[in-house]
């Protein structure tokens, strides 16, 4: 049998059937599913697929939340010979459109009647669409192409089971295994094609650099249709062994973290930002011998992660401070958040502020941040538990190239490169050339192997004066104040450099009312501008070149978002679509 991903599901279920593979929220309590029923549910799947007319090479869709069900799908389409694509659920039914017709998929998978909605909406649209299964819970919809999760499953029984080991056998290595869809930053989202290689590959050397195995668990609450959320999701678990929980819901997340207590968590950098927010606040309301022992404890911890960054342990009076602040601070922190048994946390998908992961080593907990892009089926580098420099993405995987281009892009080659973009040529040859991804970052390659991202090609600002700037240095710095969530740094074709900036909902709140302040009119207040401009002149401008400070600035009435168009579903910023929102305000600082 070729290696893939349904072939480790079904060996797991050989060696380890009786063992937990996933659990999800079932009145009040955890419920488990053995490695064996989950290799079933998938072959179920898989033959209902093959009842349904689905042909090796075929596509099949999935709109919804991390749940169960998506995941069998997704594993069962694959075992099935044709290649599933995730639809993100904040997705516009035109957007859903876009992905059903470039796709060409006779099935889709969707979570409730809201998603069917869209799908509706859109239908005279897709001619190709001939079945809708709808997950577990939702009440029946009456249309001919609609059917239960067990009306579905029950297609199954019309298939020989010998089928789908006939199909798992025939997969071929190198052959196209999953589409994701690009989250769209510069225009519609482009398909990248992952073979059953690339995924095999990227489980095992990324398990091996995180050291995971079949004794970890995980949450499962990002969007399963970006690829690194399916690696911690699905394609590693089924090559590791390790269990998956499966969060109620995104707010409901803190309070399943607490019950869960994951002992590795992956997070973007929104989500790192949100609790060291947190984190933050409750520190500020310590007084008196609570905040010198939490001041005291965090100049421990993060003296000690140092020592931990380059391989070591600490020990000797280092030691005993360490273990004094662990049972004083260090333990009561990570109880609080659910991360008593975190040993391995990362983060990817966006840049982070190195401010944000020294503040969390001062609590004993360390962050690796790691570098890729779906093209690459996910991580390319990373900074290992023993080996991790703050502000860079680490070292390289093992097999992986890096080359940096003389305009200073990154460029790599490995096993984990995609196979180019579906029904994309043009694309395909301006982004791979010659074995080589062209990804699209800048960067730049220390002595000891660990690369810095130093920006994004696209991005790259061009002041009228001629002068090159990467914007996401400095935005990293705008964003280490307190009160901001995000920035964009505006100065293409212009004389000099300004930034529009979006304040936490919830720091703004309370800012508001401790000053007094009407939070529809905050960000007008002159108290509040002269406290971002203390930023700009004490933090941020220093910290670069003159040609590269922020001259003017405008606080933005709210924060960018999906829904607007201005965030990507994986959180990151559409600079064009910023600009053009926003339009008006860009051009009052140049007036």
């Amino acid at each position: 049998m070729a290696d893939s991903t349904p072939a480790r599901l079904f060996a797991q279920a050989e060696t380890r059937g009786d063992v937990p593979a996933y659990y999800e929220k079932d009145g009040g309590s955890w419920k488990p599913t053995t490695w064996s029923t989950y290799a079933d549910q998938v072959r179920q799947a898989a033959r209902a697929l093959i009842t349904l007319g689905v042909e090796p090479g075929d596509r099949v869709c999935i709109l919804g939340f991390n749940r169960p069900e998506w995941v069998i799908l997704d594993v069962g389409a694959i075992a099935a010979g044709a290649a599933p694509a995730g639809i993100y659920i904040t997705s516009s039914p035109a957007e859903v459109q876009y992905i059903m017709e470039h796709s060409e998929a006779p099935l889709i998978l969707l979570e409730d009647e809201g998603q069917w909605a869209k799908v509706l909406e859109e239908l005279p649209n897709m001619p190709k669409l001939r079945h809708v299964v709808m997950m577990r819970g939702v009440a029946p919809i009456e249309h001919e192409m609609v059917m239960s999760w067990e009306d579905f499953l029950a297609k199954g029984d019309e298939t020989p089971a010998e089928k789908v080991d006939e199909r798992v056998d025939a997969l071929d290595p190198d052959g196209m295994a999953t589409l994701i869809y690009t989250s769209g930053t510069t225009g519609p989202p482009k398909a990248v094609m992952l073979s059953n290689r690339n995924l095999t590959w990227t489980t095992d050397e990324a398990a091996r650099i995180g050291r995971v195995t079949a004794e970890d668990c995980s949450v499962s609450y990002l969007p399963l249709s970006h690829i690194a959320e399916q690696l911690f999701t699905i394609h590693g678990p089924a090559g590791i062994g390790f269990t998956i929980y499966y969060a109620e819901s995104i707010p409901k997340l803190p309070d399943n973290l607490k019950e869960v207590r994951p002992t590795v968590v992956f997070g973007v950098p929104r989500i790192w930002e949100k609790m060291h927010a947190k984190l933050t606040d409750r520190l500020a309301g310590a007084t008196g011998y609570k905040a010198a022992m939490a001041r005291w404890a965090q100049g421990v911890g993060k003296e000690a992660m140092a020592v931990k960054h380059r391989g070591g342990t600490p020990s000797g009076w280092l030691g005993f401070k360490y273990g004094l602040a662990n049972k004083l601070i260090f333990s009561k922190v990570k109880d609080a958040m659910g991360f008593d048994r975190a040993r391995l946390c990362v983060t990817a998908a966006a840049p982070i502020s190195p401010t944000v992961i020294e503040f969390f080593t001062g609590f004993d907990i360390s962050i690796q941040e790691v570098y890729g892009q779906s093209e690459d089926t996910g991580p390319a580098t990373f900074n290992r538990l023993d080996n991790t420099k703050i502000g860079s993405v680490g070292t390289k995987f093992r097999g992986t190239e890096i080359k940096i281009a003389d305009d200073d892009e990154i460029l790599l080659k490995g096993p984990h490169v995609f196979l180019g973009y579906f029904k994309d040529q043009k694309a395909t040859d301006e982004t791979l050339i010659d074995g080589w991804l062209h990804t699209g970052d800048c960067g730049k390659v220390d002595e000891d192997g660990f690369l810095r991202i130093t920006g994004r090609k696209k991005e790259i600002i061009v002041t009228s004066g001629g002068k090159n700037i990467t914007p996401a240095n400095i935005e990293k710095k705008i964003n280490d104040h307190p009160m901001v969530s995000q920035s964009v740094v505006i100065g293409d074709a212009r004389k000099f450099l300004s930034a529009l900036i979006t304040l936490d909902p919830d720091k703004k709140a309370e800012w508001c009312q401790a000053n007094a302040v009407d939070e529809a009119t905050a960000h007008e207040d002159p108290k509040l501008i002269a406290e971002i401009q203390a930023h700009m002149d004490e933090v941020v401008n220093p910290s670069f070149a003159r040609v590269e400070h922020i001259r003017k600035f405008s606080i933005l009435p709210r924060e960018f978002s999906i829904e607007d168009e201005e965030l990507t579903p994986t959180m990151k910023i559409k600079r064009r679509i910023v600009n053009k929102n926003w339009g008006g305000t860009v051009d009052a600082m140049y007036e």
